[in-house]
């Protein structure tokens, strides 16, 4: 389905924010989770897919995956 995968691991939600906003025709999909200062967690996905959305889920379990330490 895509060949290109990029951390977005140490950027600022600023610069997230702005990239979606400047590149806003080229997105097809958005899930997102917010950590708010006060603890909570918000969540949620647009107009994904529900294969699109696993595919998304397991992207990011393998970039976390590849920056633990070997156990």
């Amino acid at each position: 389905m895509t060949d290109k995968i990029t951390s977005l691991h140490g950027t600022t939600p600023a610069e997230i924010f702005a990239s979606g906003l400047e590149n806003v025709d080229d997105i097809a999909a958005v899930a997102l989770a917010v950590h708010w200062r006060d603890g909570t967690v918000t969540s949620g996905w647009s107009n994904a897919e529900p294969a699109t959305l696993a595919l998304m889920i397991l992207v990011l379990e393998e970039r976390l995956r590849r920056s633990l330490p070997d156990a």
